[in-house]
């Protein structure tokens, strides 16, 4: 209490994050219990029959359930092999940029991706993609070819939804990278120059070795929402054509419980996808502290 008279004024700094946190993180998990109830609105929580682990044995029995799973897991498994690199590599490459003008140019050019809304990002993708009047048609047909129709061929929609992201998320995602590189010790450089040590050499034995950690952190987090995908940019891309690949867990709740009222159905899915991801954020933390000593915590 003598720490806290003393110290007052700076838990008042606290009380708003600590009501935010209470009230849009921690109270909304008391509505989590619909997963476990045959929820009516008119009912309410507590008077809604509890059904215990129907609506998830309902979705594990669904003929839905793989095809949703492995839509998901395909799309951030490949987002994760080819959109995680990226990132580190803009980041060493504009570190070893010595013209300050073209590496501003080069970062504002990569950033201002990333501020461009999910739905002006589809409809540009939409636009230039046409088979009609899209720009890519238009040089395909120049060269003697037929037009495709990308946005309706189930094969090339996980590839437009990955490639897609990383051109909006690459440069904002460097960023802390950047920010890593720049802790480096430049005495190391510089003793490695004088024995004789050329750019790539350095990069690879004192660059990466000195962000590995920041590496390691951003991998864990990412693969904590291995089973999380984004509801806006899934569901605008989605159409018939290609429906088989582009349904996911996001866009199959919504469907499930607001469209068709199954309230309790959509979010006994959501819950099992955030304890998935709960325990692979968890597995993985403990696989790297033990490997590398490199954790979240």
């Amino acid at each position: 209490m003598k720490n806290f008279r003393a110290t007052k004024t700076l838990y008042l700094f606290v009380i708003p994050g600590l009501v935010y946190y209470a009230l849009f993180k921690y109270w909304p998990i008391y509505g989590s219990q619909i997963a476990f109830r045959d929820y009516s609105p008119f009912l309410g929580f507590t008077k809604s029959p509890w059904v215990g682990l129907e609506n998830f044995e309902r979705f594990f029995r669904s003929p839905d359930f793989f095809l949703i799973l492995k839509n998901t897991l395909l799309i951030n498994v490949t987002n994760l092999i080819l959109g995680f690199p990226f990132p580190i590599i803009l980041a060493i490459l504009l570190n070893q940029v010595r013209n300050k003008a073209f590496k501003k140019l080069v970062q504002t050019a990569t950033y201002a991706p990333y501020f461009i809304s999910v739905v002006v990002l589809v409809g540009m993708m939409y636009t230039m993609l046409s088979p009609y009047s899209g720009v890519v048609n238009a040089v395909i047909r120049f060269f003697g070819g037929d037009p495709v129709h990308f946005m309706g061929k189930p094969g090339m929609y996980v590839m437009i939804y990955v490639l897609s992201g990383i051109w909006q998320t690459c440069g904002w995602s460097a960023i802390v990278y950047i920010a890593a590189l720049a802790s480096v010790s430049p005495d190391l450089h510089e003793s490695a120059i004088v024995d004789g040590a050329g750019r790539l050499q350095r990069i690879w034995h004192i660059d990466l070795p000195g962000i590995m950690p920041t590496i390691i952190t951003m991998l864990i987090l990412t693969a904590g929402q291995l089973l999380t995908i984004g509801f806006e940019k899934s569901y605008l891309m989605q159409n018939s054509m290609n429906l088989g690949v582009s349904e996911v867990i996001s866009t199959y709740t919504y469907k499930r419980g607001l469209v068709d009222g199954d309230f309790s159905y959509a979010s006994a899915v959501e819950m099992m996808q955030s304890v998935v991801n709960f325990v692979i954020l968890i597995s993985v933390n403990k696989f790297s502290k033990r490997f590398s000593d490199t954790s979240l915590w």
